[in-house]
């Protein structure tokens, strides 16, 4: 005997044409992933199916209009991390996420910066409430993205009088030789990722101005060595990266008010030897510190195309790393 029952929900206050989707693909994608039958009735959508499916459904459903309302738009990669949050708290994320907290308006864009997943919520806390944090996670779910805002903001209301901005020079399984032109050309191509970050929050005329006073660094990691950075927002990117010596280096360098974030994938370690990572133990040594936090971001945190959240867990089933030529890790985000 099955237990089929129906759910009608009222679509007054929103466009039905962005839930549903163009020839109904967001409505398709509920379906197939819920295993429910959606009818549209103008403004009203009936969903029919077994009772505990529907009641999935329905929470993701009024989870996806209140997305609507709050952002006018609506993708297939929400869609997915809604279902995928329903199904594993029995909750949707928007009433898990202050959707009304912002970060800061981007400069070029003019967009409101702010997190889009529970998680990347629970990362923005804690970078609010802890001195050093951690955060450790596949590529796309905005460790470095997120952690820039959160320095541009310190900076701008004036918590911090610099940005710091490191990781190590280490090739993720190419030879990129000897590289022309004096010691900035020969590194840049290692912090390009930080630049483009931090070029989609602040205008290029501001950067360029602020990096010339020395009020903004972008830097190799090896450039940190002996240094006290007081007042600072620093965030080591690629911490996976460093070995366990370069670790205890950068995190020595802070000085008074000064905060740092670093952020890692211990999936794409590119040392000759992985175990030498200084990423891997840092949970254990210094997890019983106070002030210092640490957060795990997993694939429904992933704000790239949808496709990549399954390009993640596909090579999530490999247990080793996929090698280059070299022997070194492949792959990077």
């Amino acid at each position: 005997m099955t237990n089929n029952i129906q759910k009608t929900i009222s679509l007054d206050d929103i466009d039905p044409r962005l839930l549903l989707g163009v020839d109904n693909s967001h409505s398709d994608l509920i379906e197939k992933e819920l295993d429910v039958e959606i009818v549209s009735r103008g403004v009203w959508i009936n969903i029919k199916g077994d009772a505990e499916n529907v009641l999935q459904a329905e929470k993701v459903v009024k989870d996806i209009i209140d997305h609507i309302k709050a952002t006018g738009e609506l993708n297939d990669r929400y869609i997915l991390y809604s279902i995928a949050i329903v199904r594993e708290n029995g909750m949707p994320p928007s009433r898990e996420i202050d959707i009304e907290s912002g970060l800061i308006i981007s400069a070029v864009t003019q967009k409101l910066i702010k997190p889009k997943t529970v998680g990347q919520k629970n990362y923005i806390d804690l970078i609010e409430n802890k001195d050093i944090v951690f955060s450790i996670g596949p590529a796309g779910t905005g460790k470095t993205y997120l952690a820039v805002a959160m320095a541009v903001r310190a900076f701008k209301t004036k918590q911090v009088a610099r940005i710091v901005l490191t990781r190590p020079a280490v090739e993720a399984g190419e030879n990129l030789g000897f590289l022309p032109g004096d010691i900035r050309a020969k590194v840049d191509p290692y912090l390009r990722p930080l630049y483009d970050a931090l070029a989609d929050m602040m205008a290029f005329d501001k950067v360029k101005k602020l990096m010339e006073l020395g009020v903004i660094e972008i830097a190799p990691l090896a450039f940190m060595r002996g240094r006290t950075l007081n007042n600072a927002f620093v965030i080591l990117d690629e911490a996976q990266n460093t070995t366990s010596a370069q670790m205890l280096m950068f995190l020595t360098r802070l000085g008074e008010g000064s905060r740092a974030v670093i952020t890692g994938d211990i999936t794409q370690i590119d040392l000759d030897n992985r175990k030498a990572s200084g990423l891997l133990p840092a949970k254990k040594i210094m997890g019983h510190i106070e002030g210092i936090g640490f957060i795990s971001l997993t694939e429904k945190d992933i704000v790239r195309h949808k496709l990549v959240q399954d390009i993640i867990k596909a090579y999530a089933k490999i247990s080793q790393p996929l090698k280059g030529p070299e022997g070194k890790s492949v792959g990077r985000r």
